[in-house]
């Protein structure tokens, strides 16, 4: 009966089950026959399989099929999958590995959250127990490794981020563009959902790993290395383009005072973690790392685990409008540091010595401007968040 309500379900929702394979012939057969208890929505990617894989499939024929003439990686064959789904109509895919891993008595979890989701937009990952005795200890390490770079990449903090059972929207994902074809396209896929707003969230599933059938094709240094460039991409492209698109949208959304008063005012943090992440934004700012702000401020931010948000706007105090009374301001204070008096004039007539003064007073100045203002309105903000936290506090009793 449950298997019934499935199927339906799975048509109403316009949901396929897309199984990627790579010379797992000791375990499809079942993963099929499991599937297809649940839906004939069936699309079998076959990635080049050197084994009896080709034989094994001839039995299911009258279900799509898509076949490559040689490995070309998990990520190729999910986005040929992905684009043959939507080609037929359908609006979600649910992936499962042929390993065995995998139970696919768990689809129903995947579909009935995804009915009962207000939000259509989701992409669910499932969540394997890996503290049992038979996930091998380097899967859970890649796995708490994964993890940490998704949330420093999302902001996002999930279970299991490397789990092949998913539930992926294909609508929106058409919108995406990919350049990753091995297993690392798992994670650059989770990352660009999250940032264009799909819901990315976890549910439990179970897992067996079965060494005496399990084929598991990942090449450690290969595509490990493969992963972390792919990470140190993503983060970079956080750190320069999406947490500072993130500030902007807010702003332009809510307006000025509003987005202060509920981003900036309002956040739930304590006032010293705001007035150190407000403090934090300011001393980078005035540094001379020009082109480096962002990066630093939010790399140090993440590292201190402070607001991010904030010390990101507060670092804006060098803003192009404001640079030329910061390199004023700068060399003023830097004079005065040094007892000189060299009045700030860039000419044709300068030595090479006479620029070299010019910089080391700016830069003695501008590191000393950092640090006077940083602990100044640090601690200016850190009263007026004291007092918006206390008048919120007396607003709610009353």
């Amino acid at each position: 009966m449950e298997e019934t309500v499935t199927k339906h379900k799975l048509n109403s929702l316009k949901c396929c089950v897309i199984v990627p394979t790579y010379n797992n012939e000791k375990t499809l057969e079942r993963v099929l026959n499991g599937v297809l208890n649940h839906t004939e929505n069936l699309i079998i990617v076959n990635d080049g399989s050197t084994d009896s894989t080709a034989h094994i499939l001839k039995a299911y024929t009258s279900h799509e099929q898509i076949h490559f003439t040689e490995n070309k990686g998990k990520g190729k064959a999910l986005r040929a999958a992905f684009k043959h789904a939507e080609s037929l109509g359908y609006h979600y895919a649910l992936t499962i590995d042929s390993d065995g891993q995998h139970f696919p008595e768990d689809i129903p979890i995947f579909i009935n959250t995804l009915e009962a989701s207000e939000n259509k937009n989701l992409l669910l990952i499932g969540a394997r127990n890996m503290d049992q005795d038979s996930v091998p200890k380097k899967s859970s390490f890649g796995n708490k490794f994964s993890n940490f770079w998704f949330w420093a990449e999302t902001g996002i903090k999930l279970q299991d981020t490397q789990s092949g059972f998913r539930l992926y929207p294909i609508e929106q994902l058409k919108k995406l563009k990919f350049f990753t074809s091995k297993f690392e396209f798992e994670i650059e896929v989770i990352v660009k959902a999250a940032w264009q707003d799909i819901s990315v969230r976890n549910i439990p599933i179970q897992v067996l790993y079965d060494e005496t059938e399990r084929v598991s094709h990942f090449r450690p240094f290969k595509d490990f290395t493969r992963i972390s460039i792919l990470n140190t991409w993503l983060v970079i492209l956080t750190l320069l383009y999406i947490k500072p698109r993130n500030v902007f949208r807010a702003l332009k959304k809510k307006g000025f005072k509003r987005f202060i008063v509920e981003n900036f005012l309002g956040i739930n943090d304590s006032a010293e973690k705001k007035a150190l992440s407000v403090a934090l934004g300011v001393f980078i700012g005035l540094t001379p790392l020009w082109g480096f702000h962002t990066v630093i401020v939010i790399f140090l931010a993440l590292t201190f685990k402070l607001n991010k948000t904030i010390a990101f706007i507060s670092s804006n105090v060098s803003m192009p409008p404001l640079i030329p009374f910061v390199i004023y301001g700068s060399f003023k204070i830097g004079n005065f540091v040094l007892g000189e008096n060299i009045t700030f004039n860039f000419t044709d007539n300068d030595t090479s010595s006479d620029i070299l003064n010019h910089l080391k007073i700016y830069i003695i100045g501008s590191l000393s401007l950092a640090v006077i203002s940083s602990v100044v309105l640090g601690l200016l903000c850190y009263f007026i968040f004291l007092l918006f936290t206390k008048k919120k506090g007396t607003e709610a009793h009353g």
